[in-house]
């Protein structure tokens, strides 16, 4: 333990972690920079902080302070100790609906604050896309602004007081005339009046420097206001009074749309009169599908407001008739809004992948110039990137003249840095140009600071280095930004990454085959710290379980990022911090769909746990569970599938039994059937065929034994309809299929027997060689179906998921694993594509339950909407995960996360179920875990159509 360590954990009660995975955690923000502090504390309190200070001033050791790490500009990394005030000093202080103000200390996410001001019919006017994670602290060290800044201002203009610490112990509440200055502050504006009237350029969206012209006599000398956007070096911010606004009653979203983004650019000035909540611009590159929005190559999306609905669509009527469009729509619905504004607050991630799918990069992500030059500079922008060879997607805050861009630089090889310092330089200068700032939004960081002199001449740079050394002398407050900065091609968090494709399983097909490619995927804007989620939304459930940045999909990825480093996680795919920060991994694909660049956790577990236990003895829950096709086959075969039962039924077998096999001692182990799926299908009266398309039914590992009456609805309901339904064949040789088997004499002679198996077992524990193997034997004898044209459908979401991705991206030397997979289909695809004049029997029942997550991420479960509407089925179906997700929550110390899962969503939307309610769960984990938690059966919904037709 260093000496710093020691004298830390004596001098405060908050959390010290000087381990590989706190630091590995903070080495990167959601800039370019990476930075290894010497260690992270999490205060508890203002005297906590006091504590950290004054330790680290006698160790002579710089302090970070960080909010949800989602700077852009790299402020939110150091090489000292960071300051983390998410886990502790994160509450509402206290909220006064009369004075409309709140107090809030640093680490409060600012929907936590919405939420508790919604009430009284008041907000928090900013709200940057990253809203859902980012917190008041992070807002105030860099003055942040979001969509609605052209009606509620900067964080700045929503600032009343705060408290601070100064590096050298000092409490000061800052505020306006004077108040909380620190001694010499008054002394050193006094003497810069003419410069400080002059010298900064008037912009609504000017963040870069020192705001030091608020300390102006007659701009109300506010030091709060000065103080918002120093990006943490000069004091520490313990609490904040903030302004609340009043939040229109009713609101309505006018979409415009343009030819392109300059024309956008340029009527987005013209619409500030008109009154609008927000003028936000995008262009059709960033833009997945165009389907919900008005016709053009760029829109506009401009929010209006009032006391009622008419009112509001009023005003965006009156902006559309202003405005010279290609087309435009207007939309007052609450959820019609949002998913169009999801489309918008996507961006900040969806940008950091061009149409190709190569990478781009924040650096210039939010230069901001006055409303009215927002087209010529675009313009200007789109010719220095061409004579740069680069290419970008300009988007952001257009009524406010902020342009945010990510572009393709490369950034990994020497002549690519050198061009990155070439265009910053020269996009420095054409900002300044058009009466511009650096920075528009996310501060300056490593990435602006060091051109500041071209923004505001050397003078006023040395003013704010004197301004700096007021506050803090030593320099011991986020060193290297804004005064004296680090060069903004050092610190690059992509130069310690190997150079060469690192050896791995799977093919990244969308990653060029390259595991650092996919794990330099993450550049965290942590949508995966969203504490709650709406809708359909997955990721990350371990995180919203534990509330660890080790277990979101963000921390994972930034362990990873160490591991291929060498630097900090030395022992590379043995690292036993990568290994546990992987081990509460749901493998539920969430972040395949909703982390805004695709960061596929699940499939990195399965590269890192192949890895890891290769050539070594695994965990008993990979043998026991991995291996569960082999060990419930043989349960078939033998028969003994009542003799299993009984033995579990017996408490000191059962608990012997699971701990033998890593499996929780809270869990009760599932019945086996004692009838297969496949054996009933083979001794069951058919009845004549009908002349409808014919489709393959997969019989997956838990429909065949473990819930056999799903796959005997589905069979039911798929005939009802008019299809043929056929088993893959069984055995390997010149088979056909039909009735699942072949009974030619000579294939019975040549051939050997096999079953199908989609390899999922295998692949969620890592033993990625044996399924591998297990899928080529699955193509073997899936070769006569795919001679054929018919699909293949699968009941259990997660099969059919791991049929979809795994198999051609694990096989993806083989092109059978290909042609497979878009075979395809869910219960409801098959219904609808191959039966669509079938109409379901009429349920007409409320539904409640989850919609299976490998179903969000990877299937889409539009189908199954229709199919349920169709079928009378009303009500949504709740996001997020079950929590026992395959092996998860059966393993040995899962059991409380898995079930703090179930209660984020999939409990509490079951026990709020109307009377009647059909509980939905097409997966058996779904189905497992409702019994085993709540006592209630879940239904597939081939099971609830089943009993429709009787």
């Amino acid at each position: 333990m260093t000496d710093l360590e020691a004298a830390l954990r004596r001098a405060v009660r908050g959390e010290v972690g000087f381990d590989v995975t706190s630091r590995a955690l903070t080495t990167m923000d959601a800039s370019n920079y990476r930075r290894v502090p010497l260690g992270v504390v999490a205060p508890r309190d203002a005297d906590d902080v006091a504590a950290v200070l004054e330790v680290c001033r006698e160790h002579g050791v710089p302090v970070v302070a960080r909010g949800g790490g989602t700077s852009i500009a790299g402020q939110a990394t150091g090489t000292g100790v960071v300051l983390d005030f998410t886990r502790h000093m994160n509450r509402l202080v206290g909220l006064d609906p009369q004075a409309r103000t709140a107090v809030v200390q640093p680490g409060l996410v600012l929907d936590r604050l919405q939420e508790a001001a919604a009430p009284h019919g008041l907000r928090f006017g900013p709200d940057p896309s990253t809203h859902s994670r980012c917190t008041l602290g992070g807002m105030i060290g860099n003055n942040s602004c979001g969509s609605h800044s052209v009606a509620w201002g900067t964080t700045a203009d929503s600032v009343r007081e705060l408290t601070v610490l100064t590096a050298r112990g000092r409490r000061l509440r800052p505020g306006r005339d004077w108040a909380g200055a620190p001694d010499g502050l008054r002394e050193l504006v006094d003497g810069g009046l003419a410069r400080l009237r002059t010298g900064f350029p008037d912009l609504p969206r000017r963040i870069s420097g020192y705001a030091l012209d608020a300390l102006l006599p007659e701009r109300g000398a506010d030091v709060a206001r000065s103080f918002c956007g120093s990006e943490g070096t000069l004091g520490v911010l313990t609490e904040a009074v903030v302004r609340l606004v009043e939040s229109p009653r009713a609101r309505a979203l006018a979409v415009l749309g343009y030819a392109d983004e300059a024309g956008a650019a340029e009527a987005a000035a013209g619409l500030l009169p008109l009154g609008p909540l927000t003028v936000e611009g995008m262009a059709v590159d960033l833009v997945p599908s165009t389907q919900g929005l008005p016709r053009g190559g760029a829109w506009l999306f401009v929010e209006t407001g009032g006391d009622t609905e008419a009112e509001a669509r009023a005003r965006a009527e009156a902006v559309v008739r202003a405005a010279d469009v290609v087309d435009a729509r207007v939309v007052t619905d609450p959820a019609g809004m949002r998913t169009l504004w999801r489309i918008r607050e996507d961006a900040s991630g969806t940008a950091t992948r061009m149409a190709d799918g190569s990478e781009a990069w924040p650096g210039w992500e939010d230069c901001a110039v006055p409303p009215a030059r927002l087209g010529g500079y675009l313009r200007d922008f789109r010719s220095l990137l061409s004579a740069h060879g680069l290419r970008g997607t300009p988007y952001g805050h257009f009524g406010d003249g902020c342009i945010h861009v990510r572009v393709d630089f490369d950034l990994l090889t020497d002549a690519g840095v050198a061009r990155f310092r070439r265009f910053s330089e020269e996009l420095a200068d054409l900002v300044v140009a058009h009466g511009g700032s650096l920075s528009g939004e996310h501060g300056d960081g490593q990435a602006r600071a060091e051109l500041l002199p071209r923004m505001y001449g050397a003078e006023t740079v040395a003013l704010f280095e004197r301004a700096k050394a007021v506050w803090d002398p030593d320099d011991l407050l986020n060193p290297g930004m804004l005064v004296r900065p680090a060069p903004l091609d050092t610190n690059l968090r992509f130069s310690v990454l190997p150079r060469e494709p690192v050896d791995v399983e799977f093919g990244y097909p969308s990653d060029g085959g390259d595991f650092s490619a996919a794990v330099r995927r993450c550049v965290g804007v942590a949508k995966c710290r969203t504490t709650s989620v709406t809708g359909s939304s997955v990721m990350c459930p371990s995180f919203r379980a534990t509330g660890d940045e080790e277990h979101s999909t963000r921390g994972r990825a930034r362990l990873l990022h160490e591991m291929l480093a060498g630097e900090l996680v030395t022992d590379g795919w043995r690292s036993t911090e990568v290994r546990d920060a992987l081990d509460l991994c749901l493998s539920c694909k969430g972040c395949r769909s909703d982390c805004p660049v695709g960061v596929d956790m699940a499939t990195y577990k399965a590269e890192f746990l192949h890895h890891h236990y290769e050539g070594r003895r695994r965990p008993a829950a990979h043998y026991a569970m991995g291996w569960l096709p082999v060990w419930l086959r043989w349960t078939a075969r033998t028969r003994t599938a009542p003799a299993v039962n009984a033995l579990a039924s017996v408490g000191p077998l059962a608990r012997v039994a699971k701990w033998l096999g890593g499996i929780a001692g809270e869990r009760e182990v599932p019945r086996l059937a004692g009838e297969t799926f496949s054996r009933w299908w083979r001794g069951r009266r058919r009845g004549p065929a009908g002349d409808g398309d014919l489709v393959v039914l997969w019989p997956d590992t838990f429909t065949e034994h473990l819930s056999p009456n799903v796959g005997r609805a589905a069979v039911r309901v798929l005939e009802a309809a008019g299809l043929r339904v056929a088993l893959p064949p069984t055995l390997r040789g010149p088979g056909g299929i039909g009735d699942g088997t072949s009974r030619s004499p000579l294939a019975l002679l040549t051939a050997r027997r096999g079953q199908v198996c989609c390899g999922l077992t295998y692949v969620s524990t890592g033993q990625l060689d044996r399924a591998r193997a297990v899928m080529r034997r699955t193509l073997d004898l899936m070769a006569p179906v795919l001679e054929t044209s018919a699909p293949v459908v699968v009941l259990e979401p997660s099969c059919a998921a791991a049929l979809r991705t795994d198999l051609p991206e694990l096989l993806h030397d083989d092109p059978r694993a290909a042609r497979l997979a878009e075979r395809v289909l869910t219960f409801a695809e098959t219904l609808e594509r191959h039966a669509p004049h079938w109409a379901p029997p009429a349920v007409d029942l409320p539904a409640v339950g989850q919609t299976h997550c490998h179903q969000h991420a990877v299937l889409g479960d539009a189908a199954d909407r229709r199919l349920r509407a169709s079928a009378g089925l009303t009500g949504e179906l709740s996001g997020g995960c079950c929590g026992l997700a395959g092996n998860f929550g059966f393993e040995d110390g899962h059991y409380e996360v898995s079930a703090a899962c179930a209660e984020d969503q999939l409990l509490p939307s079951v026990r709020e179920a109307p009377d009647g309610a059909v509980v939905l769960a097409d997966g058996f984990s779904c189905r497992t875990q409702l019994e085993q938690l709540a006592g209630v059966r879940g239904r597939h919904l081939a099971e609830v159509l089943a009993e429709g037709l009787e």
